[in-house]
């Protein structure tokens, strides 16, 4: 079975930074900054969580996952606390990175459901409480794998409905899917998507846009012009860059490119330095 995630972790890695590993007591309010996520692992204790005028209680050891920046408040018993590792997460394209924009607003899954993680959540928290050199450095590479396991989870679980970690679910989109990020530039036609995913082409195309939420070439006009902004924002010349996603021309890469971002590439460039 094709890797679902490995052409995505590629192009759009996502980074943990840590910010707190210890006791959280009382009220504690973290401010959205506008640009990153955030991963907390509840350890011990009972938390209570207050975003958009919604109440998430946790009571037992837990993940929560806010993919995109949002300003939450942390209640907890103002004497014992709850342990908790916290890192911000920096997505590779920011808001247009396709895992982050795929996730719910908020993803809660306890500690012993995530399957597999339970060696990795022992080594991280054993990290996060204790004084050892390069302590961060290793539990930041720790995030970015429970990340991986937590996207596993929800895949394999089917929990996520409709966007592209519904359409990776699927025993067969996943395949056209997985065609398309892993080989952008070809010219794939729907006849040839349906043949990957091993169903007939008018089933195919009605599954996809039911699953995905877009048509296969919607599909494939997002992810290619994707991959030409994460090129732009590293000083790759447009014409080179669409040679690489499947674009005879420039021309043909600015119109897919302003259909989908609503800018041209040099005006997208410009707002995002």
């Amino acid at each position: 079975m094709a890797d679902r995630l490995a052409a995505l972790m590629v192009h759009f890695p996502v980074n943990a930074q840590v910010f707190n590993a210890g006791a959280l007591c009382g009220f504690n309010t973290l401010e959205s900054d506008g640009t990153n996520g955030q991963l907390h692992l509840v350890r011990t204790g009972a938390v209570e969580v207050q975003y958009d005028r919604t109440l998430l209680r946790v009571e037992r050891p837990s993940l929560l996952l806010f993919p995109r920046p949002l300003t939450r408040r942390f209640i907890t018993d103002p004497e014992r606390g709850a342990d908790m590792v916290c890192a911000n997460l920096s997505f590779e394209g920011g808001a247009g990175n396709p895992i982050a924009s795929a996730l719910p607003d908020v993803v809660c899954l306890p500690l012993a459901d995530i399957v597999g993680a339970e060696p990795v959540l022992s080594l991280l928290f054993e990290e996060a409480f204790e004084q050892r050199c390069g302590r961060i450095a290793l539990i930041e590479r720790l995030f970015e794998v429970v990340m991986i396991q937590v996207l596993r989870q929800l895949m394999e679980s089917g929990e996520v409905q409709g966007g592209l970690l519904s359409g990776l679910s699927h025993p067969r989109l996943r395949n056209a899917l997985v065609a398309m990020h892993e080989m952008p530039a070809q010219e794939w036609t729907l006849d040839e998507l349906a043949n990957v995913a091993g169903m007939s082409r008018s089933v195919f195309a009605t599954t996809f846009r039911e699953t995905v939420g877009v048509t296969p070439g919607q599909y494939l006009q997002g992810w290619r012009v994707r991959l030409a902004q994460k090129a732009l924002r590293r000083g790759r010349p447009l014409k080179a860059i669409a040679t690489e996603v499947g674009y005879g021309s420039e021309a043909a890469l600015s119109r897919a490119f302003k259909a989908q971002s609503g800018q041209s590439p040099r005006q997208w460039k410009a707002s995002h330095p």
